[in-house]
């Protein structure tokens, strides 16, 4: 099975919740994780990963490259670019790497062929490692100023796919990326079950509600679990969502500190402060999603 956390929302603690559920079902179940945000992954802070064992180049973008020496310098590459990357450096036009998106405007209207090129550069990589729990892991990071996010994940849930064949692994958790972007419908992409974490404010909710429409795309079985639910007890809109479209809430969790304490220790808090209240919760929640997904 391949299950989706998604929140639609930064900072509602997706990824922490994420880290615990998956600590807690690595003994009982041969799983693994995923972390599908390639902007800023942060499942092996959480779980004290040191070194990669493998890594995999993604060569996918393309950017404009400008012959300086036979360019006749008439501006008009620079005049029509979409994006605005292309500036006069030393008396010469120049291509801005980090803003140019590869178009091949500038090549089009170039009056003198072969001055501008397209090379191919790279997006970023993929990489994977056991953690010292036992299960792998599999991580990307995109480059700096480069497109391609959505096929970094891809990349890694195939590779993610192949060890599960040769290994015999049973399930894939998925660590999405915060909005509804081309990360996140890669991840929720081919997905049996989303899991939505939100926590009880306006623009929470306002995001989760457009992440659940991806979801429905996918024509996945969705659930909510409400993080931080005791912060802000008068926000009833979660609660009336989920009662709405039908989606079981399968936990709260309370605002606890413990859990920023255990991002310092590198652990998930399951693991760091076993007895804390937030870590009582997410063990409940857990059970939930034993005898509701995985079995």
């Amino acid at each position: 099975m391949q299950i989706a956390i998604a929140s639609g929302k930064g900072g509602v603690g997706k990824s922490s919740v994420a880290a615990s559920l998956i600590y807690l079902l690595k003994d009982e179940y041969s799983l693994i994780a995923v972390d599908a945000d390639a902007d800023a992954p942060n499942l092996d802070l959480l779980f004290g990963v040191e070194m990669w064992e493998e890594e995999k180049e993604l060569i996918g973008a393309k950017v404009a490259k400008i012959n300086t020496s036979t360019c006749i310098r008439c501006g008009i590459c620079a005049e029509r670019c979409p994006y605005d990357c292309i500036k006069i450096v030393d008396g010469n036009y120049v291509v801005n790497e980090l803003t140019c998106e590869g178009c091949g405007v500038c090549k089009l209207v170039c009056p003198v062929e072969g001055v501008i090129t397209l090379e191919e550069v790279r997006s970023g990589i993929v990489r994977k490692t056991t953690t010292k729990y036992g299960f792998p892991l599999i991580s990307a990071q995109l480059d700096v100023g480069r497109p391609n996010s959505g096929k970094l994940v891809t990349e890694e849930k195939e590779w993610a796919k192949r060890i599960m064949k040769e290994k015999g692994i049973e399930h894939m958790i998925v660590d999405s990326a915060a909005g509804i972007g081309c990360q996140v419908i890669a991840s929720l992409g081919g997905a049996d079950v989303a899991i939505l974490v939100a926590e009880p404010t306006p623009a929470s909710l306002s995001d989760v509600k457009r992440v659940y429409k991806v979801v429905q795309h996918f024509r996945e079985p969705a659930y909510l679990i409400i993080n931080k639910a005791d912060l802000n007890p008068s926000f009833k809109g979660l609660y009336e969502f989920a009662e709405e479209e039908g989606i079981p809430i399968i936990g709260e969790i309370p605002y606890d500190r413990a859990i920023p304490k255990s991002m310092v220790m590198l652990k998930p808090v399951v693991e760091a402060f076993p007895d804390s209240k937030a870590s009582i919760a997410l063990k409940e929640i857990a059970e939930v999603v034993k005898e509701e997904i995985l079995e």
